[in-house]
């Protein structure tokens, strides 16, 4: 019998899924924290330790990693059958995870650092994978602007020396003189991560990876690293004003959730959809409820995974076309992926029971529980308005009985990927009343008048009939964003933002470079640098031939000069 290394992978990581899911509820059950201490290195007096940290948020996030993880490498198995770097993609992956784990698992800044290299270093192979001048673009935009982020994490510690450790666990309060630079320096680099404004252009740009990568890298590893380093730190956070960093996170979910409405390609539609959770996660975090962003980056999880395992699956079958404008009566042809693109769909709405209600819902209650002004509310409604309507649209333009439908492709469902879909599907459903039972075994009754109780499901409903409409419209002989062409790119093109990151950004620099150059290297420089040694030992040359061969005059000359000075 011949070995799969798939097989193996997907047995492994959903045995160690179950196992890390277990032992989370064990430690959230009996309250308990355990620290190991491994001293791998002792010289002299000095002593090099690893330690790590288990608790529930840490062993229940690993395994939410690990179950994703298995369900990814299982679908790949069928995904990239036909590719020829399926090894080398296999192996990614299994780096990619294991630093996602050394990252979660390490109270310590400096081990943190090390997770936190890997995933960027390990997400440039993979942007990069398919070897085209898109891939090594968006690799390039993916890594320059994670190493900010890098950056940021290499000043935290250098500052935390400061104070004598770098573990995040002496630090639940606030510190004093300039430690608030300490913080500024963590939430750039969580801003970083996980691309929030502005830094956001390198996420959609990241859809050049296959597939299966992008449902791991969008659900549970890349972008929640940042969220959950913030959550980690979150109690150092309290007395730091943090109300700018809000209203950029606030800002990064309208200007996604926009963008979102306006696009036609599928895997950049869900990428948007990312963003904008992103910046509800950290929206949340920044009011002070880090268990409830905790809750819905481990919910988030579940249903993005799904929706990127499905999307795959139908780009598999259109050979590769990602634009929603080819695709149409996928119910019909794929029925099993309708049904769990449809779970997810719904559940990243915020349909009543879905995973997606519970954190979603509890989340506007809060913050509608809080003293934030209006207009931080009124963005916030806006923004769960536009996830539910470019999810409806998308919906529409997939599933619906339209003409757009390519009828010569080969429309399969593969076992494997019909199964990997399957506990994805269920946690989608059923993960968020059952993490709300876990994490939250205090029930919590949340106020309010009947108006704002009912506000979230009403505006779930108002966002569900334009996205039907704006579904509709789209498919007429006028599409009538082209009458206003510069006003729906920019809004399509989260406010040109990728355009600033990339050649807006680094145009001005290659203009001086040029300008430099020419006058410089080629100008002045030429020279007064680089040929003036040249010069200097032709006009050295020219003296020294001159003095050989006439050296008797030049000697009879110095004689008499030298003469004439002892005379006077």
């Amino acid at each position: 019998m011949k070995f799969d290394l798939f097989k193996f992978g997907f047995f492994s990581f959903g045995i160690l899924g179950c196992l890390m899911f277990y032992l989370g509820c064990l430690m959230n059950f009996y309250d308990c924290i355990y620290l190991f201490d491994w001293e791998f290195l002792t010289i002299n007096s000095g002593c090099l330790i690893i330690t790590l940290i288990f608790d529930y948020i840490s062993l229940l996030f690993v395994g939410c990693v690990f179950l994703i993880s298995s369900m990814v490498i299982y679908y790949s198995h069928d995904y990239m059958v036909f590719d020829v770097s399926a090894i080398r993609f296999y192996f990614l992956v299994i780096l990619f995870v294991f630093s996602m784990m050394m990252m979660i698992f390490s109270p310590n800044l400096i081990s943190i650092l090390i997770g936190w290299d890997g995933l960027g270093l390990v997400s440039y192979c993979l942007v990069v994978f398919f070897n085209n001048y898109k891939s090594y673009s968006a690799g390039m935009l993916t890594i320059l602007t994670n190493r900010l982020g890098d950056i940021a994490i290499l000043l935290s510690v250098a500052w935390m020396m400061n104070y004598g450790s770098w573990y995040f666990m002496y630090y639940s309060f606030y510190f004093s003189d300039l430690g608030f630079i300490f913080f500024y320096m963590l939430i750039a680099a969580g801003f970083t991560k996980s691309a929030q404004l502005p830094f956001s252009s390198w996420l959609p740009a990241a859809m050049a990876a296959p597939t299966p990568v992008s449902s791991l890298v969008h659900s549970s590893t890349l972008v929640t690293a940042g969220v959950y380093l913030l959550i980690r730190f979150s109690n150092s956070f309290m007395g730091v004003n943090l109300d700018f960093f809000l209203f950029l996170s606030v800002l990064t979910m309208f200007i996604s959730g926009l963008g979102a409405i306006l696009e036609f390609d599928l895997k950049s539609i869900i990428a948007l959809s990312t963003l904008s959770q992103l910046g509800l996660m950290m929206s949340i975090l920044f009011m002070n409820f880090p268990l409830l962003c905790y809750f819905h980056l481990l919910v988030h999880a579940f249903f993005k995974a799904l929706l990127f395992l499905c999307a795959g699956l139908i780009i598999h079958c259109l050979s590769g076309s990602q634009d929603v404008r080819h695709m149409g009566c996928m119910s019909m042809q794929l029925p099993f992926t309708s049904t769990c693109f449809c779970i997810s769909t719904l559940s990243l709405c915020g349909m009543p029971f879905m995973s997606g209600f519970y954190s979603k819902d509890l989340i506007m209650e809060m913050m509608m529980g809080s003293t934030f002004s209006f207009f931080i509310y009124f963005l916030f409604m806006i923004s769960l308005g536009f996830t539910v309507i470019y999810s409806l649209r998308l919906i529409y333009y997939c599933f619906s009985f339209n003409i757009n439908l390519y009828v010569y492709q080969s429309y399969y469902e593969g076992s494997i990927m019909m199964n990997s879909l399957i506990l994805l599907g269920f946690l989608s459903i059923f993960g968020g009343s059952l993490l709300c039972w876990l994490l939250f075994t205090i029930p919590s009754i949340v106020i309010l008048p009947f108006s704002l109780k009912i506000g979230t499901l009403l505006i779930v409903f108002l966002g569900s009939i334009f996205g039907y409409f704006l579904g509709i419209y789209s498919y007429g002989g006028l599409i009538y964003s082209y009458n206003y062409y510069l006003f729906s790119f920019f809004c399509g093109s989260m406010w040109f933002l990728p355009s600033f990151s990339t050649h807006m950004l680094s145009g001005p620099f290659f203009f001086v470079s040029k300008g430099y150059y020419s006058c410089m290297d080629s100008g002045w420089g030429e020279y007064f640098v680089s040929k003036s040694f040249v010069y200097y030992y032709i006009y050295l040359g020219k003296y020294f031939n001159y003095y050989y061969l006439n050296n008797f005059k030049v000697i009879m000359l110095t004689f008499f000069l030298f003469l004439s000075v002892l005379l006077i």
